[in-house]
């Protein structure tokens, strides 16, 4: 395999394809369940994922959206084709603009097995690019475990053969991606464990601490009325810390929050109210085209005008 294409086209590829890609093979792993040592005691490959790659090519710009998973074959080394036609189907419908730029693996190294399903998608696309993730964990790697490969017909002992030939690439970002990417890292659990774990726990603890608080202002409030009442004797020292504690809470009843507060519920409040008419709207023009069509038909017929 050569070590670099001399194609000269520019790929740019969006982290969308980086997650879809470690997505599907971290669903295909657990669902697999593959015992990390074999029976000789060896470490077990772990499972690869196929899938394609869409997006659009300008000029000598190659850049990479988005990806779709694929139903792979063992037994016969192929992919689903009925498959792949009908999601290009529905992901045509959706992105009109986006093509199949190629195919989407994970391994440590394109191998030769990878050329008969790069070969078969060459009547989609003449000239498809192969996407290679390695799905393992290198701490002490910097770049990412991303490659990009393109093909290039060889001589190779006095044949021509089609060979894989690595290309450079650089991350393109949309606005969109990068709020989502910064969102996904600050969620990021320290400890390893699951973004979802970790925010039901933070959850769970400030619902504990209301509910605490909550529980010891009704005791306080409790001792205080019967203090007033005259039930059990007043401590003045007592009273004194109670006041200190008070005067330590924000003060909210106050003319400036009262204003601020009305405020706020009234913009959202308006929203709603714009939200509904809006809707109301909508649902109002829809019916009067409907009615119109329908007058319309009459009146083709009878010759009545149309309702509006």
């Amino acid at each position: 395999m050569a070590e670099s294409s001399s194609s000269g086209l520019t790929f740019k590829l969006h982290p969308l394809v980086i997650l879809n890609i470690s997505d599907h093979f971290t669903r295909v792993r657990s669902q697999l369940q593959h015992p990390t040592l074999s029976n000789g005691g060896e470490p077990c490959p772990p499972p690869r994922v196929y899938g394609c790659v869409i997006g659009v090519q300008k000029g000598r710009t190659v850049e990479i959206f988005n990806s779709f998973e694929l139903l792979y074959d063992s037994a016969t080394d192929s992919l689903d084709r009925a498959f792949l036609e009908k999601k290009q189907e529905l992901y045509k419908k959706v992105f009109p603009n986006f093509y199949i730029l190629g195919w989407y693996s994970t391994g440590t190294d394109a191998q030769e097995s990878d050329m008969q399903i790069h070969k078969a998608l060459m009547d989609i696309n003449e000239s498809p690019i192969y996407v290679l993730l390695h799905p393992s964990i290198n701490h002490a790697q910097k770049d990412l475990p991303v490659s990009i490969f393109e093909n290039e017909l060889h001589v190779i002992d006095g044949l021509p053969q089609l060979t894989f030939v690595r290309s450079s690439y650089t991350i393109e970002t949309v606005e969109a991606e990068r709020i989502s990417v910064d969102h996904v890292a600050h969620l990021k659990p320290a400890d390893g464990g699951s973004a979802a774990t970790q925010l039901a726990a933070h959850l769970t603890g400030i619902h504990s601490a209301i509910k605490m608080l909550n529980s010891r202002v009704k005791v306080l409030l409790q001792y205080l009325s019967s203090m007033q009442k005259g039930e059990i004797p007043c401590e003045n020292s007592l009273l004194r810390e109670v006041s200190s504690l008070l005067r330590r809470l924000p003060a909210i009843e106050s003319g400036k929050f009262q204003d601020d507060f009305l405020m706020e519920y009234n913009d959202t409040i308006l929203v709603t109210y714009l939200a509904m008419l809006t809707n109301c709207s909508s649902t109002m023009s829809e019916l009067v085209d409907k009615i119109n069509i329908a007058y319309d038909r009459h009146s083709r017929r009878g010759g009545r005008t149309a309702f509006i």
